[in-house]
């Protein structure tokens, strides 16, 4: 009898993709698989509700921006940005943000060695703090990936130097959007008046 004539419900897939009879399977091994499948098929259907549900509520949000455009006959076409949206009694909120998925061209390495100029030229003492900065803003995470928002925010350093200010136009030149994503937060008033979220996220219930 060949593999493909089995009766598979007789057997269980192994790691390396071998079946394996489940008569020589243990016990305590057949009902942690069976608890591992039921929790990932019910997981499953909540990822299924969860797509199914941003999807509508985006909808949602982009045709009531619409129809509240149409009341001042103007034509809300293209990308829209972040909106948030409030219940009559105040007590809920609705936001939607568009964010930008921010990558550096070959520009910033010109900008971090303009920067590295900077630092040697400067003396020691009032600007030691700025290199702590520019060192933990060009560090890179597990990923390899360097943060955007600690690259950015040196551009709001109040530093007039000419070659500071050189780096800094290098860092925007640098900046390419490939991509953005919507995200949709949902908020509750609490009793103190302050908002608070709707967590749809596992791991902050």
């Amino acid at each position: 009898m060949t593999i493909a004539e089995l009766d598979r419900s007789d057997y269980m897939e192994d790691r390396k993709g071998s079946l394996v009879p489940k008569s020589l399977v243990k016990e305590i091994d057949l009902l942690r698989n069976d608890l591992v499948m039921e929790i990932v098929k019910k997981s499953q259907q909540v990822n299924a509700i969860l797509l199914d549900f941003k999807t509508r509520v985006m909808a949602d949000i982009a045709a009531f921006i619409d129809l509240s455009a149409e009341k001042y006959h103007v034509q809300y076409g293209g990308e829209k940005g972040n909106v948030q949206l409030i219940s009559y009694n105040g007590k809920y909120k609705v936001a939607r943000t568009i964010a930008d998925h921010i990558v550096f061209d070959e520009r910033l390495q010109i900008a971090k060695k303009l920067i590295d100029e900077c630092i040697i030229a400067w003396s020691d003492g009032s600007r030691s703090e700025i290199k702590v900065l520019v060192n933990a803003a060009f560090e890179v995470d597990k990923a390899g990936k360097i943060s955007t928002e600690r690259v950015l925010g040196l551009r709001r350093l109040d530093i007039k130097d000419s070659k500071w200010l050189m780096a800094m136009d290098a860092i925007s030149d640098s900046i390419q959007i490939t991509g953005s994503k919507a995200y949709i937060r949902i908020y509750e008033q609490n009793d103190h008046g302050k908002f608070e979220q709707i967590n749809l996220d596992l791991a902050a219930i």
